[in-house]
């Protein structure tokens, strides 16, 4: 499946593409940074280097494959660029990325567009979150 997936963006299959694109399919909506891939290809006796793992997210994010995020204060994390819409929210404390879609606020967002005259072509809705204190009154 992914050397078809290469072929029909245009890139031509290579073992670093082939690997790469796997960790990513594997990753189960884990945003992952070049360095975390090239981590997991170091685990996994793979002689590819940290350039390459740049090389090949670069060529990826050019044909499609993949969305790069850069979230604030951390580093770009990618993901497969699967086609559903979502949002994001990231913990302030531990970086973790959390995966939200909510047809309430797309519906809010292109009101708000319309309101002022415009279409939504594209957006990014990040929310930077801290987890609640327990204990604490509502």
């Amino acid at each position: 499946m992914e050397s078809q997936e290469l072929r029909k963006v245009g890139l031509k299959v290579t073992h670093p593409r082939l690997r790469i694109l796997d960790l990513l399919e594997r990753a189960e909506g884990r945003h992952l940074t070049a360095e975390d891939i090239y981590r997991a290809l170091i685990e996994s006796s793979e002689d590819i280097g940290l350039a390459t793992v740049y090389r090949v997210l670069t060529q990826f994010e050019a044909a499609g494959l993949v969305v790069k995020h850069h979230f604030e204060g951390g580093q770009a994390v990618y993901e497969l660029d699967r086609g559903d819409h979502h949002d994001h929210m990231v913990c302030v404390d531990t970086g973790k990325v959390i995966e939200f879609y909510d047809p309430e606020i797309e519906r809010l967002q292109r009101e708000i567009a319309d309101r002022h005259g415009y279409i939504i072509e594209d957006h990014s809705l990040v929310l930077y979150v801290r987890p609640k204190k327990s204990g604490r009154g509502a």
